[in-house]
């Protein structure tokens, strides 16, 4: 299988995963967005908690230049050491949300 390919399946299965989690408090539904012909991937909640409307991105990926983007992630789920786990290198796989500068410091890629 072709190393795009392969990323591609593991992040969606992922992330469907998690979104299969039943939200806990509200009538929320949490769902996926896969552009598989520009390599985005979400998942975002939308829905009502009591009289709060939610809606928002919660977990953020793109794959870029042969590499997984960790571009957003605001939930519990460490994403990153998860497609470590599944055979992704670490070297292929950047934390989008940290400033570039600041990349170096993690055990991920810079670029």
């Amino acid at each position: 299988m072709d190393t795009i390919d392969f990323y591609r399946d593991i992040i969606q299965s992922l992330l469907t995963d998690y979104a299969a989690i039943p939200i806990a408090n509200g009538t929320i539904e949490c769902y996926t967005v896969f552009d598989t012909k520009q390599d985005h991937y979400q998942v975002v909640n939308v829905g009502w908690d009591g009289y709060r409307r939610v809606y928002g991105c919660v977990l953020h990926l793109d794959i870029k230049g042969g590499k997984i983007w960790v571009e957003h992630n605001m939930t519990e789920m460490r994403i990153a050491q998860e497609l470590v786990d599944l055979g992704v290198s670490k070297d292929n796989i950047v934390l989008g949300f940290q400033a570039p500068e600041m990349r170096q410091y993690t055990d991920y890629a810079v670029i």
